[in-house]
């Protein structure tokens, strides 16, 4: 299993937890939106089994609006500094070079940039004088247009292709190989078929040699999945357990780390994967069916 410098080393996948403060997160908006239940929220995200607890200020769903600059620091960085002053490991999820630098300033040990740095150019660099693990994301434009752009006629070799080219040009500004997490981007600009030829193509995209991370959790194309006899899509927060599934099977195809909701069973899940492949790899080799 890859490690990633400064962050939590385990013999298994990782589990990330989510602490979205934010009044319109497509699953969860709302119910941390202030600071004191932000607080509380990750601290019991740790209890139940977090690695990594990854604040965002600012919603990524599907059409929705950015949010100031001043507000998106309002909302992250007092929550991120109170978590880390108890020695919990926060990521920051954001597309704001000053975001995350005054997240970094304020404990946060990684950072989460769904748009891989191209939302803001400066974020590169920052993350480079920062030092801390980047994870780049695969993406193709902000959330108000991102389905019209879910076109492909190999979507595992675009998405791996799109995102060697982003670590080469972050790269190129300094950031070092040993800080680079990808993350195929499940649900930004892709249809639920294309999310599932990603999940079944992890390996293309671990042939890179980087750390993967999945962020299946709660997303449209589980609930499309399980939906009523009438087509009616799960709700979002009765799609639970089809992401301990896939945090299960994503860890056993090798992902360095899932990013979830509900903490608890998918801790599980990504211990039940590792004894499964530590099993495997211990299997010993035979002749079928005869005697060496």
């Amino acid at each position: 299993m890859m490690s990633v410098p400064g962050l939590p080393a385990e013999d298994r996948c990782l589990v990330m937890g989510v602490v979205n403060v934010t009044p319109d997160s497509f699953s969860d908006g709302g119910l941390w939106f202030d600071e004191e239940t932000a607080v509380r929220h990750g601290f019991e995200l740790v209890a139940e089994g977090a690695d990594i607890v990854d604040v965002g200020g600012e919603s990524t769903r599907p059409g929705a609006a950015r949010v100031s600059l001043d507000e998106e620091l309002a909302r992250v960085v007092p929550v991120i500094s109170r978590l880390s002053a108890e020695g919990v490991a926060v990521s920051v999820d954001t597309m704001r070079a000053e975001v995350a630098r005054a997240a970094v300033e304020a404990g946060a040990r990684l950072v989460n940039d769904v748009s891989g740095g191209l939302a803001d150019p400066d974020m590169p660099r920052v993350v480079a004088d920062t030092g801390v693990p980047y994870v780049v994301m695969h993406w193709r434009g902000h959330s108000h247009s991102m389905d019209s752009r879910a076109i492909y006629d190999d979507v595992v070799g675009e998405v791996r292709e799109e995102l060697a080219k982003r670590v080469a040009m972050v790269l190129a500004e300094g950031v070092s190989e040993s800080q680079i997490i990808l993350d195929p981007g499940l649900g930004f600009a892709k249809t639920a078929e294309h999310n599932w030829a990603v999940l079944a193509g992890m390996d293309r995209l671990l042939e890179l040699g980087y750390p993967v991370l999945i962020g299946a959790s709660r997303k449209r194309f589980l609930g499309r999945l399980l939906a009523d006899p009438d087509g009616t899509p799960r709700s979002f927060d009765r799609s639970d357990a089809a992401t301990v599934a896939v945090s299960a099977l994503a860890a056993r195809s090798g992902a360095w780390c899932v990013r979830v909701h509900e903490v608890g069973p998918n801790a599980d899940a990504v211990r039940v994967a590792a004894a499964w492949r530590r099993a495997a790899e211990d299997q010993p080799v035979g002749n079928v069916g005869g005697s060496t």
